[in-house]
C-alpha cells in the first residue's frame, strides 16, 4: 500500500511539475524580448527542471524535460522547434547534471551553464540544418544571452529551493 501511494505521490508531483513547465513556457511566448538572435528567450521553463534536478534527480527531469519540449512544441511551436529544444535541452541537462555533482558551484552556476549549453546544442543544429558553420557567428552573442538568462534562472530556482528545503518530492 505503502508504494502504492508514493507512485500516486511522485505521478502528482511530475503532473505539476509538467503543468508549471508548461504555463512557463506559454508565458515566454507572450514576452516581447528580442535578444536580436531568432529563438532567443528567458528559458523560463528552465526553473522548473533546474528544482526537479535538485529536489529529486537527473532521470525525472530528464523525463520532464523531454515531455515539456514535446508537449510544448505542439501546443506552442512546430517540428523545427521540438528538434531544437530538444538538442538545447538534452546537452543542458547532461551538463547540469555532470557539474552539480561538483560541490564548487552553486545553483546559479548550474543553471548558467545551463544556459549556456542549450544555446550551444541548439547553435549545433542549426549548423546541421543550414549546412553552414556561418550561423557560429552567433555563438559569441548566444554565450552572453545564455549566461544572463541562466543567472536569472538560477537566482530566482535558488530562492524556490531554499522555500523547498522541507519538501521532499521523491518520498525516499
Amino acid at each position: 500500500m505503502k508504494q502504492k501511494n508514493q507512485i500516486r505521490s511522485r505521478t502528482a508531483y511530475f503532473g505539476v511539475f509538467t503543468a508549471l513547465a508548461l504555463i512557463f513556457s506559454y508565458v515566454e511566448t507572450l514576452i516581447p524580448i528580442n535578444f536580436g538572435i531568432p529563438g532567443a528567450k528567458l528559458g523560463l521553463a528552465n526553473l522548473v527542471i533546474v528544482i526537479v534536478l535538485y529536489k529529486t534527480n537527473w532521470r525525472e527531469a530528464l523525463l520532464l524535460s523531454a515531455v515539456r519540449i514535446v508537449l510544448a512544441g505542439f501546443i506552442f511551436g512546430n517540428m523545427f522547434s521540438i528538434v531544437y529544444s530538444l538538442a538545447g535541452g538534452l546537452l543542458s541537462l547532461a551538463v547540469m547534471t555532470g557539474i552539480r555533482k561538483n560541490k564548487g558551484f552553486s545553483v546559479i552556476g548550474v543553471s548558467m551553464a545551463g544556459g549556456v549549453s542549450h544555446n550551444i546544442g541548439q547553435l549545433a543544429v542549426a549548423v546541421l540544418v543550414v549546412q553552414t558553420y556561418q550561423v557560429g557567428y552567433y555563438l559569441p552573442v548566444l554565450l552572453i544571452a545564455g549566461l544572463a538568462t541562466g543567472a536569472l534562472n538560477g537566482v530566482i530556482s535558488s530562492g524556490v529551493l531554499k522555500s523547498l528545503r522541507n519538501v521532499n518530492f521523491t518520498d525516499n
